[in-house]
This record gives structure tokens, sequence and C-alpha cells, in this order.
């Protein structure tokens, strides 16, 4: 697993290695485009104006947001990747931290409309998820709403396909979201699938 030193070193590169993987249609960036597009036009439809973008990366996302005039705010545990997203949105708020450990406390003081998570979950552990999805399920204004888009899979027979398929190129120290598993622990999430290893969890306050 790439720590913040590893993401430092990869900054500079990343989006052109997700670019290549979306477009070949490759494990794990497979639907890459199609997740971020449709949480963007969620975000304008809804009109939402307040966003928490957790593990925002180089900002491919949050730029667009923020383009359209939300205000961002997000953490992130690459300074690199941090300084090149501030450097698109010198307006945002964006802060660096391990958010396996939760969100930095000026993040907690917030309300927002909308929170998101791209590619970014995965490096938690099922137990370091629960806790940071219900924290930021209370930070959302009543009508907000917490988008996770991701490597994920509806069942876990989909993702011992996708294990297989990927063979070597499987990273064995990611842990990726089962939405049949995580029904239990959140009953009103809904999932929206958007490849055969990507999709959009969906959950409200």
């Amino acid at each position: 697993m790439l720590d913040h030193a590893g993401f430092d070193l990869w900054a500079n590169a990343y989006d052109e290695t997700v670019s290549a993987s979306d477009e070949q249609d490759e494990y794990p960036f497979a639907g890459y485009t199609s997740v971020l597009s449709s949480i963007y036009r969620f975000a304008v439809e809804k009109g939402c104006s307040v966003i928490l973008d957790i593990g925002f990366g180089t900002g491919t996302l949050t730029t667009k947001l923020y383009a359209q005039g939300c205000q961002i705010y997000g953490q992130d545990f690459s300074e690199q990747m941090l300084r090149l997203a501030a450097e698109k949105m010198p307006g945002a708020c964006l802060y660096a931290g391990d958010f396996s450990k939760g969100l930095c406390k000026p993040l907690q003081n917030m309300r927002y409309d909308l929170a998101i998570a791209t590619y970014s979950l995965h490096h938690l552990s099922d137990a370091q998820k629960r806790e940071l999805i219900a924290s930021v399920l209370s930070l959302l204004r009543p009508d907000g709403c917490l988008l996770i888009g991701d490597v994920a899979f509806e069942t876990r027979a989909q993702l011992e396909a996708c294990r297989d398929q990927a063979g070597e190129e499987w990273d064995d120290d990611e842990i990726y979201f089962v939405y049949d598993e995580w029904k239990a622990a959140f009953p009103k999430m809904r999932f929206i699938k958007h490849s055969f290893c990507a999709g959009v969890l969906m959950l409200e306050p």
C-alpha cells in the first residue's frame, strides 16, 4: 500500500496513470471517468454549494466544482497532491492529514451539502471506513449526501471474479467495498454500478 510519501512521488503522474487504466477498461480504474462525471452532475443538479472532499488528490473533480462557484473543503494525506490541488483552487480550504484517523478539527466544525470520497477510502480498513462514514454523515446538513466513488462491487462473487481477471495486478493491500456486505451497517446505502470494478455508494444522514 502506498503511504503518503509514495503518493507524493506519484502525484505528478497520477492523472495520466488513471486515465490510461480507464481508457483501456482495466482494473483498477475502469469506469473512473463515469464515476466522477456522475458525482459532478449530482452536485450541480442538486445545487450543492459547500462540499467536503475526502482524499481529493490532485483535485480532478473538485476543481470543476470549484469553477462552478462551490466552496471546497478537503483533506488528503499527500502534501504534494495538496500543493497541486491548491494551485488549481487557491480559494479552497485544503488540509493535509491522514483521514484513516479521522478528519482534522477545522473540517469537523463545518456543515456540508455534499461530502465526496473518490478512490480514497479503499486505503482504509472496514472498521476505519465505518467510523469515518459515521462521522461524515453527522456533518451533513439535513438534506445532504455522502457519495463514495471507488473500486466497488455489488457482491463478493463479483470481487473474486475481478481478482481472478486482474491476476498479478490485483492489489491485496486495498480493501474494496462490497455493497451486499455494507447494507447491514448502513441500511439506507444505495449502489450505482459504473463498470465491472467501480461504482458510487450513496448515503444520507
